[in-house]
């Protein structure tokens, strides 16, 4: 398996495209909705590849928090983390954590943190991904409840 960072090309637009399209399709994520290319223009783009087939991927963009906050000092650059996925069957095998791992250690001296949001429906599973087995900190959540049908 080989990871790293890649320059978006016409093949990768293609492929992460296609990807995200699998990912809309297994309806795991409140409102997730296949990518299009304005979605990756100018983002930061991971792999993982195997026998040069893309079997993971992680995206996002170095931002500056404009005002400051209980976490983030005035002006200090962050990652935002827009999406980290695995095709189904490679998960639960540790790409995940090596392409988080290979971004975390790239962007070491560009950013003081990586920050994300998520919209799984199976909060339990992915707080634990993230918490237990990346080490990340719980910042805040977003909860809801539906009134009407």
């Amino acid at each position: 398996m080989e990871i790293r960072e890649e320059a978006l090309s016409e093949k990768l637009y293609e492929e992460l495209i296609a990807l995200s399209r699998d990912w809309e399709s297994e309806n795991s994520c409140r409102g997730y909705r296949e990518n299009t290319r304005a979605d990756l223009e100018g983002r930061r783009v991971f792999t993982a590849r195997e026998n040069g087939a893309l079997i993971a991927y992680l995206f996002g963009g170095i931002c500056r928090e404009e005002k400051g906050s209980s976490v983030l000092e005035k002006d200090l650059p962050y990652f935002e983390l827009e999406e980290l996925y695995v095709v189904p069957e490679r998960r639960s095998q540790g790409i995940g954590r090596e392409l988080f791992s290979f971004a975390e250690k790239t962007l070491g001296g560009e950013a003081a943190y990586i920050l994300l949001s998520t919209a799984t429906k199976d909060w339990r599973r992915i707080l634990h991904f993230y918490l237990d087995e990346l080490g990340m900190d719980f910042w805040s959540a977003r909860l809801f409840k539906k009134l009407t049908d």
